[in-house]
């Protein structure tokens, strides 16, 4: 529906959504910015190094890392000019930068009868520029706590059934070591990702569940015909984002054609994937 879309679209709302129902967030603000200065008040209050992210943001743009106060005034004005141009709406937020997390993301399926499940972890860590590069379940951190994977997964379907979420969605969450955590580790939700995105493979590899299908099912009506204690995860899945990438100019991105492509073979292994060769990459 509309009005959780754009809910859940918003980083910041989404924050507050998730607090209401007492899930913990990343430190930070819970309102957009209005000016330089008070965001130089904020980023005081939590202590750098804070992270300036763009309200309508995703994929990386319109976020800059902000590790001494100096740096603010520039890496305002240059989130600020990417989130317009890249989503129309330059309203920026502050979270605190946490330091070498876990990036883990719960996957959830919601129908229009108030059901909604959630089928495990997938952790997503390895990234470039702010890009997930391979995305794997089970996430290592997890795959001996499995109270861990129940505590986020049930933070997960509290924050969309507070939202009123409908269809497949994925819940962001960075995990961290906390001593004075009597588990050992803690999570903060990060956000919401209103649609299936291309890392979905990994969970149905593992739950053995076709999630493109269940969407279709979901928007023509039809309730969840399994519970949360039907879920069960087997094996492990790792996916490969293959990016137009030279990787001997740090990784600069590299568009035009596709000259040669080799696919790789065997048993396991899965292709998703549009190129072709002769396929121009575009800019």
């Amino acid at each position: 529906p509309a009005e959780p879309m754009e809910l859940m679209g918003s980083k910041t709302a989404s924050r507050q959504t998730a607090e209401r129902v007492g899930v913990p967030t990343v430190p930070g603000t819970r309102e957009p910015l209005a000016t330089l200065e008070e965001a130089a008040r904020v980023a005081e209050q939590i202590g750098h190094p804070i992270l300036l992210k763009a309200v309508a943001g995703g994929g990386g743009k319109g976020m800059r890392l902000v590790h001494e106060a100096m740096q603010l005034p520039d890496a305002w004005r240059d989130a600020r000019s990417e989130a317009e141009n890249a989503f129309g709406d330059p309203s920026l937020y502050i979270e605190k930068y946490l330091e070498r997390p876990r990036h883990v993301e719960i996957q959830i399926l919601a129908d229009q009868h108030g059901n909604v499940v959630h089928l495990g972890e997938r952790e997503c860590s390895l990234q470039r520029r702010h890009q997930k590069v391979v995305e794997e379940s089970p996430s290592p951190v997890i795959l001996e706590r499995p109270e861990l994977r129940a505590r986020m997964g049930e933070a997960a379907v509290k924050i969309a059934q507070a939202a009123g979420y409908v269809n497949a969605g994925t819940l962001e969450f960075l995990v961290q070591r906390d001593a004075k955590s009597p588990q050992g580790w803690v999570f903060y939700f990060l956000e919401t990702n209103a649609r299936l995105q291309v890392e979905h493979p990994v969970t149905e590899l593992v739950t053995g569940l076709d999630l493109a299908k269940w969407q279709i099912r979901i928007a023509a009506g039809e309730p969840l015909d399994f519970r949360q204690e039907d879920v069960e995860w087997r094996g492990a899945a790792i996916e490969c984002r293959i990016y137009a990438e030279d990787p001997e100019n740090n990784f600069f991105p590299s568009p035009g054609r596709i000259t040669r492509l080799e696919r790789p073979l065997g048993p396991g292994v899965r292709i998703d994937g549009y190129v072709y060769e002769g396929w121009e990459v575009p800019v």
